[in-house]
């Protein structure tokens, strides 16, 4: 496993180390939690990302119906 060194301010260590002890683990495993799973989700759960779009967009179809030979009919 690689390493990298990361830059943060003392404050968000401190409270960075304070939430990881309250979930009794270390400020890299957290760290690394957080970053796969903001990373690794976009990539993986691309469908149900798409799907939470179509939902925000609220958007209307005024009852049309859709059949697959529209998709082709020109």
């Amino acid at each position: 496993m690689a390493n990298i060194t990361l830059s943060l301010s003392d404050d968000l260590i401190k409270k960075g180390r304070e939430y990881a002890g309250k979930h009794h683990i270390s400020l890299n495993a957290l760290v690394r939690k957080l970053l796969a799973e903001r990373v690794l989700q976009e990539s993986d759960n691309w469908l149900e990302s798409c799907f939470q779009l179509m939902d925000k967009a609220e958007a209307d179809s005024k009852g049309k119906k859709w059949r697959r030979a529209d998709l082709y009919e020109r």
